[in-house]
């Protein structure tokens, strides 16, 4: 089964990320590193989004389109990358998410 496992960053994480000194910062980067190395056979792709302040929204649910700069969707957490993996079941798939070592939250999605 493909399940794509989704990074939520929420505001304290990325607080604490901006706080750490350098070398706590590169040795938290180090452990997603190794996270990806562990795992790459089950990985079949991922990548890490750029800033949310990036982001273009589209709103379809508006009597016409809305285009916005920015990620104004509800909440105070944002998606900061992904992965997806070809796994046996949910199971396992949860069991990557529970290694994960960043964000903490992750949300797994089944791929159609």
């Amino acid at each position: 089964m493909k399940y794509v496992l989704m990074f939520v960053e929420t505001e304290e994480y990325a607080r604490e990320l901006a706080a750490m000194a350098d070398d706590e910062r590169q040795a938290a980067y180090e452990r997603v590193s190794e996270w990806f190395a562990r795992y790459s056979t089950q990985i079949t792709h991922h990548a890490h989004l750029k800033p949310a302040h990036t982001a273009t929204t589209l709103r379809l649910d508006a009597p016409d389109p809305l285009i916005t700069d920015g990620p104004f969707v509800e909440g105070k957490e944002v998606v900061s990358g992904y992965a997806e993996v070809e796994v046996a079941d949910l199971d396992e798939a949860l069991a990557l998410a529970r290694a994960w070592p960043a964000c903490p939250v992750v949300e797994i999605r089944p791929l159609t």
